[in-house]
């Protein structure tokens, strides 16, 4: 009996122990600061004469390169580079951050949750400077894109926080998306919706429609066959006071094939244009494969800001856009 109660008393002590444990790890999980910065800003921790070096031209070109489909030149992230001796207090509650240093031995590592929540930093070490090159040419494609998912994320959840209930999208197309209140409706047709927001100097527009399913398919004319679609239903359901809304022609689209909610989709970016009044700016268009409905469901964004940098815009657009859900 006594071997029993003894028994008994050290499988209860085990348990609360590993309680304890659990309960230690929920409190650390809760006391870390909540992130903070600019939807892609990212910090770059780097001593200065690094920073200055052929090191930093390298995070530059592959972390500061161009985002497709803009018509000015713009960064994939803005970057604020510090030394690793300021990165403490304020400066570590970063939501993205890379640190790149030299050591003994070479190595790339990631940081997830490590000062703030949600946050995501990279650690790169070398032995050299080449050493460090390769590292982040080996590794700045999966840095870009863990980094991106992280930023849309934050923006969806930043969306959410003001959302416009438009229950006709549900009713007359079959799917929700999350809409920030600033949106109104435009142009509300059976199968055809234009919403917009109005912006300093300009707006920004989400256009969504239906096509046969097979109409857009995998080939050689992929793209030409999305343009001229996207050409002709610009060019009757957004009016314009001269000339037709239009793909610009002195600059080839880049496409893209992804998934949005488990759906195969081909996205392509680009510049529009309506040359009558030399206005232009850049789209993002998915072609979204809906077998279930036997359709395909084309969902663009657009920005009209003439002599203003496009990038966020069009970044919010894209997250609005990536909350699709099909019925």
């Amino acid at each position: 009996m006594k071997k029993l109660v003894l028994a008994i008393t050290c499988i209860l002590t085990i348990i609360s122990c590993s309680d304890t444990k659990k309960d230690k790890r929920k409190k650390a999980d809760f006391s870390l600061a909540q992130s903070a910065g600019k939807i892609n800003e990212l910090s770059v921790i780097i001593d200065n004469e690094l920073w200055q070096s052929s090191v930093g031209d390298t995070i530059r070109k592959y972390l500061g390169a161009e985002v497709p489909g803009l018509p000015q030149i713009e960064p994939l992230f803005s970057m604020r580079q510090l030394p690793l001796d300021a990165f403490t207090g304020l400066a570590q509650r970063r939501r993205i951050f890379l640190i790149v240093e030299k050591g003994e031995k070479s190595s790339f590592s990631t940081a997830n949750n490590k000062f703030a929540t949600p946050q995501l930093g990279f650690i790169i070490r070398g032995t050299s400077d080449a050493e460090i090159f390769k590292l982040i040419r080996e590794n700045y494609e999966t840095i870009v894109s863990k980094y991106k998912k992280v930023e849309t994320t934050e923006k969806q959840y930043r969306i959410s926080k003001s959302l416009e209930y438009i229950p006709q999208l549900k009713k007359k197309m079959g799917i929700t998306l999350k809409i920030p209140s600033a949106y109104r409706i435009a142009k509300e047709e059976e199968k055809f919706f234009w919403l917009r927001k109005d912006i300093k100097n300009g707006d920004m527009n989400l256009m969504i429609y239906e096509l046969p399913l097979g109409t857009i398919t995998k080939d050689s004319n992929t793209v030409a066959k999305i343009i001229k679609i996207r050409d002709s239903v610009g060019a009757q359901k957004i009016p314009t006071s001269s000339g037709k809304f239009i793909t610009e022609k002195a600059y080839a689209p880049y496409l893209f094939e992804t998934i949005v909610d488990n759906k195969p989709v081909f996205e392509t970016k680009g510049t529009w244009e309506i040359k009558d009044r030399f206005l232009a700016g850049p789209f993002v268009n998915y072609v979204i494969t809906d077998k279930p409905n036997n359709r395909q469901l084309v969902i663009e964004g657009f920005v009209l800001a003439p002599s203003v940098r496009k990038r966020d815009n069009m970044f919010e657009l894209e997250a609005i856009m990536k909350t699709i859900k099909f019925e």
